[in-house]
Parts: C-alpha cells; structure tokens; sequence
C-alpha cells in the first residue's frame, strides 16, 4: 500500500531528512536563499542532485505550514514515514551489553516529544519506545523540535507499553521509572547493562499498573522548592548522566 506523504519544515529538520538514505522525500520546495545554502551544502551529493526542487516565495511556504506557524527558515519538504521497526527484531539482533532505551508514556505534545527525541539521539541512546495511538508522527513540529535527530534515532511504535517490558525483559533489560515521589535519586544506581528508562506525561506522571512493571523506581533530586522538570529537561540530566557513566 502506498505510504502517504507530508510536510516537514525548518533547516536543521530538512537537511537531515536529506542526509538520511532511508528517508524517502518527494519534493523540496525551497526560497532561492535556502536553494544556494542547499546547493552549497549538498554539493555533488546524488540525493539532493536528484530530488525534485521547487522554488517557492517565503509566503507561499508560510502557507504551506498552515496553522503550525513555526519557522520554516526558507525549507519544507514532502517526505515518507519510514518503515516501522519491530522491537523484538531490533534487541535480537543488536549485541551490545550496555544499552538504553527510553519509553514514554502518556506523553503527548509534539513539542516534548521532538525535543526528547533530540536529546535522546544527542547522547546515544539505543531507542525510543512509544504509544503509536500518541506519537504525532507526521507533525511538522515534533520535527522540528527533533532538529534532525529523528533521522539518527530507532522509534518503536507499540500498541502497548507494558507488552514491550515483557519483550525487553526476555533479553535482560531492567526497566527504571521515573517519578517524582520515588525516595532513590537515580544517579546512586550502578547503570550497567541493559536499562529502559520509563517517563510518564508530565499532568500524571507515569501510571500505577505500568510501575508495577517497573524494576526500580528514581527521583531526579532538584530544589524541593521547585517540583518538577519539564520531561525533555528530565530525559537530558538522565541521558548525559548515562553517556558518561558508561564510557
């Protein structure tokens, strides 16, 4: 069945959905500012050489994003989803003894999801699981806020969170939750191995059945004045905590 297209906007966004040999891109339609910094940046690439460009005036790209209103900086292209990965293949054929793999739950906005994308494909880790029935796949603004890291990061789509524990459980993966009324800050646990970090929506935090699942339960300890980190600021301390500790 042929794959529907949509739009996706901004410079850092479009570059790297170019760069990317996956991802499958119809069209590009680019201000004649943005095509000299393409043509420049791109020089004697096959893929941009062959995509088909179409020169647009910056309004008319504005209307293109519609009612997202977000920057497009002189870029938009028509790109694919790529195909979707299936879990147990991903942690069956992948060796590595030390791995992290974030999940979200409940985590709905476009923006968050973006940006814990990012951060998540700065630092290194492994995977994003993900509740397909949430994640804005085709939002211009979930990739933006991903600023291309969505191009470099495995997203599992599942159809249920607690199924993919049971999954990754089988193939010696610890899953730690995150909750701000848990008494354990997570930077006195000894990361080795295989670990799923488990954060839930900001309004509700991380359901109860779902941290029955859980092996262990952390704080990130912060100003008790203050009580609680945006979710992407949360996945940031974690993931870089982690990068380091496991060098």
């Amino acid at each position: 069945m042929k794959k529907t297209s949509f739009f996706i906007a901004g410079r850092h966004a479009v570059i790297e959905a170019i760069r990317n040999p996956l991802r499958k891109i119809h069209k590009i339609y680019i201000t004649d500012d943005a095509g000299k910094i393409l043509n420049k940046y791109f020089a004697n690439q096959n893929k941009f050489k062959d995509l088909k460009k179409i020169y647009r005036s910056k309004k008319e790209l504005d209307n293109l994003c519609g009612k997202d209103e977000i920057s497009h900086q002189g870029m938009v292209a028509d790109i694919e989803e790529m195909e979707n990965l299936n879990l147990n293949e991903f942690i069956k054929e992948n060796e590595k003894k030390n791995m992290n793999i974030l999940a979200l739950e409940d985590v709905t906005d476009p923006r968050n999801i973006g940006s814990v994308i990012r951060t998540c494909a700065a630092f290194g880790l492994d995977g994003l699981i993900i509740n397909e029935r949430t994640f804005p796949s085709k939002s211009k603004v979930l990739y933006k806020s991903s600023s291309g890291g969505i191009e470099y990061l495995p997203i599992f789509k599942v159809s249920n969170i607690k199924n993919a524990f049971k999954i990754l459980k089988k193939y010696n993966f610890w899953i730690s939750a995150f909750d701000n009324n848990a008494k354990t800050d997570f930077s006195s646990h000894k990361w080795n191995g295989r670990n799923v970090l488990l954060f839930g929506s900001e309004g509700i935090g991380i359901k109860q059945s779902t941290l029955k699942h859980s092996d262990y339960i952390f704080n990130i300890n912060i100003n008790k004045k203050i009580e609680s980190l945006n979710i992407s600021n949360s996945v940031a301390i974690v993931s870089h905590f982690l990068s380091n500790y496991q060098k």
